[in-house]
């Protein structure tokens, strides 16, 4: 299945000369998202996978299906105030900012076995702040998920030390 039909591209989002790559036109089609997990699950199948790690929100999205297709389970890694317990946090360049992601302290056990999943890989800041969380918890990242990846950017480059898979790129 050819996934980058199913993602709606809108030019100048959320700002002038961002071409934005919108997967809730994926994610309505009940075939292309059954697809999307699927290969996502198969590339992971022989990981013995104990944590799916999704940063926010869309994160979410996608990682908790694959967590539950594994049975395996599901940590958010979300924004500051978001979280109720006590948490671990991680300040982190975006494309156009900066931002603060944070864990439950609690979430990861030493020595589980983790993969992110996320919507997009574009210069890698979110994904390299999960991991530096979860290592901080002591989860063995062994696994990165992308649905879509945003070669130009490079952000591969910044998480060249792990296994990255991404379904679609531009």
């Amino acid at each position: 299945m050819d996934l980058k039909k199913c993602v709606r591209v809108i030019e100048d989002f959320p700002q002038k000369g961002i071409s934005f790559k919108d997967i809730t036109t994926l994610l309505q089609n009940g075939e292309a998202l059954k697809y999307t997990v699927d290969q996502i699950v198969e590339d992971l199948k022989d990981e013995k996978i104990d944590i799916i790690v999704g940063p926010e929100a869309r994160g979410f999205l996608i990682g908790t299906p694959v967590a539950y297709a594994l049975g395996a389970g599901f940590v958010p890694v979300r924004k500051p105030g978001k979280l109720p317990g006590e948490v671990e946090r991680f300040e982190y360049d975006l494309e156009y900012g900066s931002n603060v992601l944070e864990i439950h302290k609690d979430a990861i056990k030493p020595g589980q076995k983790v993969a992110i999943v996320d919507d997009l890989l574009a210069t890698g800041g979110t994904t390299e702040a999960a991991i530096k969380l979860i290592e901080k918890l002591g989860g063995e990242v062994v696994s990165i998920q992308f649905l879509i990846e945003l070669e130009d950017l490079q952000g591969k480059d910044k998480l060249k030390d792990y296994h990255i898979n991404s379904l679609i790129k531009y």
